[in-house]
């Protein structure tokens, strides 16, 4: 029986836990924003926080580790667009949650994960609600974090196209590699 060269433990499971992270989190979001839901708020800014930590613990890993050997001989396109695809996601997965918390933080509603509040809330002395420390970040962060999530669930959809085409058509150890057990 032929031996997986199987991704690290660290690899495997930092993948998983960031990528369930921002379909969950992307999930949630536009179930927010279509259902005027407020008190899921709390909630996905706490997710978020913890992902980005997990998402910058991922690219320092993927940086330290290298990136995987290429297991199938494509044309130079799809390995291009698998190459896109990879870089997409990575700077996507730290961008994403980051723009949130810039967006909270400039807008001067905070940064709190689960009850710990990490940046205070910044409250007009006058009228008690939040009032912008920055609008500038506040304004960048949160037209990035509205328009990355059609561009991200492309490059899901077409990591996952090009993982299923690894393992039917060109029947190599892609998706084993990632989720085979040692």
């Amino acid at each position: 029986m032929k031996q997986i060269e199987l991704l690290s433990g660290t690899t495997r499971i930092l993948h998983i836990i960031v990528a369930i992270a921002m379909i969950g989190l992307i999930a949630m979001g536009i179930y927010m924003s279509e259902t005027d839901t407020k008190s899921l708020y709390s909630l996905h800014k706490s997710l978020g926080a913890i992902t980005l930590i997990l998402a910058l613990v991922r690219v320092v890993w993927r940086i330290k580790e290298g990136w995987p050997t290429v297991l199938a001989i494509g044309s130079k396109m799809q390995l291009f667009i698998a190459k896109m695809v990879h870089w997409i996601l990575i700077v996507a997965t730290v961008l994403f949650p980051l723009s949130g918390v810039m967006s909270s933080i400039g807008s001067g509603r905070g940064l709190s994960v689960f009850g710990l509040q990490l940046i205070a809330i910044n409250l007009d002395p006058i009228t008690g609600k939040p009032t912008a420390v920055s609008q500038v970040i506040a304004g960048i962060g949160h037209n990035i974090h509205e328009l990355l999530p059609p561009l991200i669930i492309f490059a899901i959809v077409l990591h996952i196209v090009g993982a299923m085409k690894h393992h039917i058509i060109d029947k190599d150890d892609t998706i084993k590699r990632m989720f085979s057990a040692k």
